[in-house]
């Protein structure tokens, strides 16, 4: 994911994010419950976006960083959070300015299905870890590639272009699909073991306009696929 991907429509996207279903009423409520109570950990937030994961984990008595690798994003957050919280530009994909054992917790909201190789990644997330640590993720639910193209070979990892619009600005959001063996077999290789595997519901205040036809009457839907692992 380059900085330009997300600095050209950093305001449309956050401002959507804090909204609609997908991900202010599922993806946001989903990490919160997985991440239960937070006070006084050590929480980095890798991929911060516009800071509400980490304004919400704060609220929860949390001692948050964050950082993204874009520019108008760390920007956005800076303005949500204020100068307290570390908030810096930093992509997911380099090595981390950061102590080994340094966090009690990494949350990782939708951001590492934007690397085509995310092992050393996993291995930076699992370092800055103490032992015992958690690392919180979420990414796109490999079926949905499926469901979307029936053609595709779910057992590939591949790249898959999805647009969107974000409050009236379309943007491509360049995603690579990989299986759910791959992804297991990397958060193992990375020292991870495997404490939870999620498909949650959607928060249950969710209002019922933001409910698609085909979901309503059902708790659940495809969307995102979601993972506690602890570093050993």
């Amino acid at each position: 994911m380059t900085t330009s991907d997300y600095d050209d429509f950093a305001a449309a996207y956050a401002a959507d994010n804090e909204v609609n279903l997908s991900n202010g009423h599922y993806e946001r409520p989903a990490m919160l419950n997985l991440a239960g109570d937070v006070a006084s950990r050590r929480i980095l937030d890798a991929g911060c976006g516009s800071g509400l994961l980490s304004l919400a984990l704060r609220e929860r008595g949390a001692r948050v960083t964050g950082f993204d690798s874009s520019v108008e994003m760390i920007r956005l957050a800076r303005e949500r959070l204020g100068e307290d919280p570390d908030l810096r530009v930093l992509d997911l994909a380099e090595e981390f300015p950061f102590e080994g054992g340094a966090f009690d917790d990494v949350v990782c909201s939708l951001a590492l299905h934007y690397l085509e190789d995310w092992s050393a990644p996993l291995r930076e997330l699992h370092r800055v870890l103490r032992p015992g640590g958690r690392l919180i993720l979420s990414v796109d639910h490999p079926m949905v590639h499926k469901l979307v193209h029936p053609e595709a070979d779910y057992f590939e990892t591949s790249l898959w272009p999805l647009e969107h619009e974000f409050q009236g600005q379309k943007a491509v959001l360049k995603i690579w699909h990989r299986p759910l063996h791959a992804m297991v077999k990397d958060f193992t290789r990375a020292g991870f073991r495997i404490a939870d595997i999620d498909e949650p519901p959607y928060a249950e205040d969710t209002p019922a306009e933001l409910l698609p036809p085909e979901i309503r009457g059902r708790s659940r839907f495809i969307g995102f696929l979601f993972f506690v692992l602890v570093a050993e």
